[in-house]
């Protein structure tokens, strides 16, 4: 396939995008020059004084207004104050200088996390929550805020609040959720890293649709802020274009204090010599074979670990489907309707500040019986054991799945402004690969290996034992020199 260069593909109609652009050849940018490298490389440059924390901040803030418009991915900016950050001291960590989003489910005081929501347009952060603070710590310098579904409750982010986030490969597709801006930036090359988060597959479905490396840790790998809850599904991270600078966010953002419940992973800094038996399937945790492209590219996948020397063994565990869905849905759904209940306590009307796909969660479980939460955490610490059991007796090292069910779905047909009963079936067939890990916890990750015939990415699934980030980096950097994606690039949208 050719690639052209920005002047061409302007010139050749690139404002009719949003109808032809899965055929648009891949496109690279005349001069990279600092912004294109990855987050690592542009923290070199500001070590070694070559480019200053404000001229890459500004470089990167040109490139966020030249190709934002159509895909619609950062909806909350402040440019001004991450330029004055930049011009002053800045701390001396590996992303020193390095421009950075965060998405708007996290707190970075004086500044707006509206969570995508109606009910917090207007809501201004009091303090940085403790990913903050560490991305603080770590030199970035973050210019704003990255577009989320309602609460980050759906797999596809367009709210009523913040509008679609399309997809950089084709604009009429979801660009996945709950971190659809995150990957949608960092696919497009806005920059080359941003935050996201997973409580059921939000860091791995936005990789996987927007062909970008999407790590999710393991539970009890991040720095937390609050209370912990009974069953803590939600973990943070980031998405990447390289394997190596999700490798080192983790190493500088990872619990290191006494009470860690895990092994430090620290810095992984490339592929193993060891070889891994991973297990292998493609049949959902409900019996049904995902889209027949899907299943291609996860087999091709399975094809490239056995051509590197991995043992590629046919085998799944017992997800218990419907007995797993009954379980995590009423852990999803408590939240909504806690809202719900404390909009109508102040005499406001929900359905004037809430979406149809959170009030129908609320209404689902106001129906479940009244130790329905108890019985949920219960179960979820039955079957995270069964797992590590599936990992630990056989035994294998890793597990080899689809992300999604489909290809990246068309905007507006799961989205949360749809009625609840009308998106959900759909929902759950989508999201049929990701849930389950984590209510166990363990650490997995998309990697951007797979395309369709119509040029639009495949994530593929790994998951590895409870606190097993090391064996999981390692393979990616070892598929990273295999089948390089970084070059790969989306047809940049121009500015509307």
């Amino acid at each position: 396939m050719a690639s052209w260069t920005r002047r061409e593909f302007l010139a050749a109609g690139g404002a009719g995008l949003a109808s032809a652009c899965a055929g648009f050849p891949s496109f690279q940018d005349e001069a990279p020059g600092p912004v294109g490298l990855d987050a690592l490389g542009q923290a070199k440059l500001v070590h070694n004084r070559e480019v200053d924390p404000p001229e890459l901040v500004e470089e990167t803030i040109a490139r966020i207004e030249a190709m934002d418009g159509p895909i619609n991915a950062v909806t909350t900016r402040f440019f001004e104050k991450a330029l004055a950050i930049a011009r002053g001291p800045l701390p001396g960590g590996p992303f020193r200088g390095v421009p950075y989003l965060l998405k708007d489910l996290a707190d970075f005081q004086g500044t707006k996390k509206t969570m995508g929501s109606r009910l917090f347009a207007d809501f201004v952060s009091s303090e940085n929550s403790a990913h903050t603070q560490a991305s603080l710590e770590a030199g970035l310098v973050i210019l704003g805020k990255t577009n989320t579904p309602e609460f980050g409750l759906v797999a596809t982010t367009e709210s009523a609040l913040l509008g679609p986030c399309r997809n950089p490969w084709d604009l009429s597709r979801s660009s996945g959720g709950s971190s659809g801006g995150a990957a949608a930036a960092v696919a497009a090359g806005m920059l080359p890293m941003a935050q996201a988060t997973d409580g059921g597959g939000s860091i791995r479905i936005p990789a996987s649709c927007c062909g970008v490396f999407g790590l999710k840790p393991s539970r009890g790998r991040n720095r937390k802020s609050g209370p912990p809850r009974a069953v803590e599904i939600s973990v943070e991270h980031v998405v990447t274009r390289s394997v190596r600078d999700s490798a080192a966010f983790l190493a500088v953002t990872e619990r290191r204090d006494r009470g860690a419940p895990l092994p430090k992973t620290g810095h992984v800094e490339g592929p193993s010599s060891k070889r891994l038996r991973i297990a292998f399937h493609t049949t959902n945790a409900y019996g049904a074979e995902p889209d027949p492209e899907v299943r291609a590219a996860i087999e091709q996948t399975a094809g490239l670990c056995a051509d590197l020397g991995h043992l590629v063994v046919p085998a799944s565990p017992d997800y218990r489907g419907g007995e797993f869905l009954d379980h995590f849905l009423n852990l999803w759904t408590s939240g909504p309707l806690a809202l719900r209940r404390q909009i109508e306590s102040q005499g406001r009307n929900p359905e004037e500040l809430l979406e149809p796909v959170t009030l129908g969660m609320a209404a689902r479980f106001e129906k479940q019986p009244p130790d329905a939460l108890p019985r949920a955490a219960r179960f979820m610490r039955e079957y995270a054991a069964a797992m590590e059991a599936f990992f630990a007796n056989h035994p294998y090292d890793v597990l080899l799945t689809p992300v999604t069910a489909r290809l990246p779905v068309p905007l507006g047909t799961q989205g949360g402004t749809l009625p609840f009963e009308e998106m959900f079936d759909p929902m759950v067939d989508y999201v049929s690969y990701t849930p389950f890990w984590n209510a166990t916890g363990n650490p997995a990750m998309s990697v951007p290996l797979g395309w369709s015939g119509g040029g639009l990415p495949i994530g593929s699934q790994f998951v590895a034992p409870l606190g097993g980030e090391g064996t999981l980096l390692a393979l990616a950097y070892e598929l990273e020199e295999a089948a390089p994606w970084a070059t790969r690039r989306p047809p940049l949208a121009p500015a509307a």
